[in-house]
């Protein structure tokens, strides 16, 4: 595990100097691509969305694809088309952009909900069916979808069925500008970032999660914390089994990122609410910050297990 960690370490440390400030973020999405998860980035333009997702794609040596959602993409745009050669007389099938390691989906919510359910397959099951055949994506398979989650106009809300599909949600807010204007002028960071990790060792690192133990106490509290969503006086939804199996599997990854083979209650206390949050359905109008508030509430009113773990 130790091997791991430092590899990581390594990871993070060239991803830091593209993100600038946001060390917690950054590790939050490399717990998610170790996981086999996916991650939904709410946050205002401008914050470096795409240079993360960039920069994670280069220190792994993944291909990366970026698609810009709009309301006239169509599904056949993401999954692909067969198209019938003349010259040949045959059907050939012209992949679309899915078929990528690391996908940023772009302003997601911005397409219609036909486009956006084209999605669904791919991040759930890691194929593609297209005309009665199936195509399975290559590993990882990762994706970073964005949304605006202060302009929207002319947006379709994600259904709760599509939340669901991310393992975590996130935002990584305003950096420090002084630092952004110091790291950027005259340099540039994404473009000197070398590969630092084969897919090979990835593999390794994603197989070396799994074997990550969790207590059966802690195992008793990820239970605990998920049905509390469900009684909580301001949730209309609780979270739902793929939550908590989504919360395991992500403390299994920081344990691994923080050089540990046993998971902590200070991993799921620290993940419970990018995991939890927005796969909550609230009474009433608004869901992100009275989300996140619902969950501060359950962690401070659960019951922590004091073994020595």
């Amino acid at each position: 595990m130790l091997g791991a960690s430092k590899k990581l370490g390594e990871i993070r440390g060239a991803i830091s100097k593209v993100i600038v400030g946001k060390d917690q973020q950054i590790s939050l999405c490399l717990c998610a691509l170790l996981a086999g998860g996916h991650i939904l980035l709410e946050d205002v333009p401008g914050t470096g969305k795409t240079l993360l997702a960039k920069a994670m794609a280069k220190c792994f040596g993944l291909s990366f694809k970026r698609i810009q959602f709009t309301p006239d993409l169509l599904p056949s745009d993401l999954t692909g088309i067969s198209f019938y050669s003349p010259k040949t007389g045959d059907f050939t099938f012209r992949r679309g952009g899915l078929f990528t390691n690391i996908l940023l989906a772009d302003e997601l919510n911005r397409a219609t909900p036909r486009t956006q359910s084209g999605l669904l397959e791919s991040m759930e099951e890691k194929q593609i069916s297209v005309d009665g055949e199936t195509y399975q994506l290559e590993s990882p398979y990762f994706v970073i979808a964005t949304q605006n989650p202060i302009e929207t106009q002319g947006t379709y809300p994600l259904p709760e069925a599509q939340l669901d599909r991310f393992l975590m949600r996130i935002s990584l807010g305003y950096p420090d500008t002084s630092l952004v204007l110091k790291r950027f002028l005259g340099s540039d960071p994404l473009g000197e970032t070398e590969p630092l990790c084969s897919r090979e060792e990835l593999g390794e690192i994603r197989a070396a999660c799994s074997l990550v133990s969790i207590h059966d106490d802690l195992i008793g509290y990820i239970s605990s914390l998920v049905e509390e969503t469900r009684k909580h006086e301001s949730v209309l939804l609780g979270a739902s089994p793929r939550g908590a199996l989504a919360l395991a599997k992500a403390a299994r990854s920081l344990a691994v990122i923080n050089g540990r083979t046993k998971v902590l209650p200070s991993d799921l206390k620290e993940l419970a609410e990018p995991v939890l949050s927005h796969r909550l359905i609230l009474r009433g109008a608004g869901r992100g910050q009275r989300a996140q508030k619902v969950i501060a509430d359950i962690l401070a009113n659960t019951p922590v297990p004091t073994e020595d773990f």
